[in-house]
């Protein structure tokens, strides 16, 4: 790992160790970033600097824009995701150019953040594999136990959208799930 990557990736840490919010004796936001990470390296363990650094920067600082800040409904809530990702956006460039990475990079990590280029951009839609592999991995279980099955159901297949067909054949290989579940990453 270069000097470069490693000071990005120790910034997004200390700034996630903020997070107030705690989750399995850890700030939520920490735990998700180096949850991330693991399975950025796992599914891409030739991922570019980018690529790292988006994965762990998903969620940088994540409670600072609160969502009980926007209103109820869908539009409130593509609201708060999209300004949501400008500030991750914002946050992960900031430390990328504090650790003099080039502008091309930085924008390219941006971009990832702000989802421009998904099924487009192949940085971009890795990235989005990784957040679909970590919510199945450590956060659908308990999604799935507060909210009834139709709920459920809608989230996979949304899910398995965004996905690559890559990514959903590795679901189906790695995840038991039932097959009214299944049959949407087939």
């Amino acid at each position: 790992m270069s000097n470069k990557l490693a000071q990005v990736l120790a910034a997004i840490d200390d700034a996630n160790a903020k997070d107030p919010r705690m989750d399995e004796g850890k700030p939520e936001a920490l735990l998700y970033g180096q949850r991330m990470s693991a399975e950025c390296d796992r599914l891409f363990p030739d991922a570019d600097d980018s690529l790292k650094i988006a994965a762990r920067g998903q969620h940088v600082e994540r409670w600072v824009l609160a969502r009980a800040e926007y209103p109820e409904g869908r539009a409130g809530y593509l609201k708060w995701r999209k300004d949501l990702a400008a500030h991750h956006a914002k946050t992960v460039s900031g430390f990328m150019t504090t650790a003099e990475f080039d502008a091309q990079s930085i924008d390219e990590t941006a971009k990832m953040l702000r989802k421009e280029g998904i099924k487009r951009v192949a940085n971009v839609q890795a990235l989005e594999d990784v957040i679909c592999f970590v919510f199945l991995k450590w956060y659908f279980a308990p999604f799935a136990a507060k909210h009834p099955d139709d709920k459920v159901q809608r989230i996979v297949e949304k899910t398995a959208r965004k996905m690559s067909a890559d990514g959903r054949a590795r679901v189906l290989e790695e995840f038991d799930l039932p097959p009214v579940l299944a049959a949407a990453f087939a």
